[in-house]
């Protein structure tokens, strides 16, 4: 028969939790935190397909007025900036988790892109832009005659 000890230590754990508590407020410089948010990004999906790319922005909460997307010597740059509203405090804030922040991401664009004919929507709080690829007209094969 073996035996087995085990070792805890029941206050460990409550101890873990209080130094984090007392730590939540910290900035955010001083923590290890790899998320999109801390970094200003937002969430962006890349599809291709046989005749586009396609680019989703994840931003939920914005309207299509807020976004403005341009093209820059083949660099692709989406900003978003939502306009606070400016309104009477009759009711208190008890607690805010979330807030909406502007961003910008640029995108560098290859050469097999139609920049002329890019197309976008925003449809339930994503922004999908449609990168149509450039059509290659392929010169037919000639046969040259030896003389």
């Amino acid at each position: 028969m073996t035996s087995l000890k085990l070792f805890r230590k029941p206050y460990a754990d409550s101890f873990d939790f209080l130094v984090n508590d007392l730590f939540a407020d910290m900035p955010t410089l001083f923590k290890n935190v790899n998320n999109y948010e801390t970094k200003g990004l937002v969430p962006v999906n890349v599809k291709e397909t046989d005749k586009s790319y396609q680019l989703e922005v994840i931003a939920p909460g914005f309207e299509k007025t807020d976004f403005k997307v341009d093209i820059d010597h083949d660099l692709l740059t989406i900003e978003a900036e939502r306009k606070k509203e400016e309104k009477e405090e009759t009711e208190k804030q008890i607690r805010t988790e979330y807030s909406y922040r502007s961003f910008k991401r640029s995108f560098t664009m290859d050469e097999k892109i139609d920049a002329t004919n890019i197309e976008a929507s925003y449809i339930n709080g994503v922004l999908t832009l449609n990168l149509p690829k450039k059509v290659d007209v392929k010169t037919p094969a000639t046969k040259i005659e030896i003389k």
